[in-house]
């Protein structure tokens, strides 16, 4: 019973670490507070300057079309590598390459992309394809990890089956193999979406000098943008937490019913 006590307040004490500044930064965004320490009368014009403010929609907007271009494509990477490295029998050393751009710091991502893309090969930071490289380079690896141990729960002989009775191998990838990554795929593709939307050093390096990310917005935000806009943005974190929670518990709830 001690045990059992102990664990459940170790517990308590981590959800605690990780969860109380996001939700304290929740029940500032419905104030008209200034700043974190006092707490003043409650109100919904932080959610209302967010919504009728054309800088910050059009900033959201952007990140999110940037957000799901850059997920579908690196899904599409993610997936067909993760297939390719797991049936061409060198899947130990492919796995060992992709641990280098997850470990590796955004930072050198960012700049290393820079150095290639806008400096050597005279890409056009306006054009978007830097940063849509750069953040694809960091979200591929993931999707592939998300991807492998699926790879490796699914029955073979199921593959096998459909190539004995007539399959071509295209259509047994797209009707035996990918079913079943569903869940990885989809994971996958979520992470993307989060690393994209997190990432700030990538973006930096790569994005066009008119365009901001809501990482490279909130930054540059805290230095000197007026104080609507900053709290504000407390609103935005608040909607980013609460979309965050739907889809996790969307996603657990799915792949308890699927089971």
């Amino acid at each position: 019973m001690a045990k059992k006590t102990v664990k459940n307040t170790v517990l308590g004490l981590v959800l605690l670490f990780l969860y109380a500044p996001v939700l304290i930064l929740c029940v500032y965004s419905f104030t008209d507070s200034t700043m974190i320490g006092s707490i003043r009368h409650l109100t919904l014009q932080n959610y209302k300057t967010l919504f009728t403010t054309p800088e910050l929609l059009n900033m959201i907007f952007g990140t999110i079309l940037l957000a799901l271009a850059v997920s579908v494509l690196s899904t599409f990477l993610g997936t067909i590598g993760a297939i390719g490295a797991f049936y061409s029998g060198r899947k130990r050393v492919l796995e060992l390459m992709n641990q280098i751009p997850v470990v590796n710091a955004d930072v050198v991502t960012g700049f290393s992309v820079c150095i290639l893309l806008i400096i050597f090969l005279h890409i056009d930071r306006d054009t978007y394809i830097p940063m849509i490289v750069g953040l694809t380079s960091l979200c591929t690896p993931f999707v592939y990890l998300s991807v492998m141990p699926r790879l490796a729960q699914m029955d073979h002989e199921i593959y096998e089956a459909a190539l004995d009775l007539g399959c071509t191998e295209k259509t047994a990838l797209w009707k035996v193999i990918i079913p079943q990554l569903v869940p990885g795929i989809v994971s996958g593709f979520m992470m993307s979406v989060t690393l994209t939307l997190d990432d700030y050093f990538i973006c930096t390096y790569t994005k066009p000098a008119v365009f901001d990310t809501i990482s490279t917005y909130v930054i540059n935000a805290t230095k000197g943008a007026q104080t609507e806009i900053k709290t504000a943005l407390w609103a935005l974190s608040a909607i980013i937490f609460a979309c965050v929670c739907i889809a996790v518990a969307v996603m657990n709830l799915s792949l308890r019913n699927g089971d």
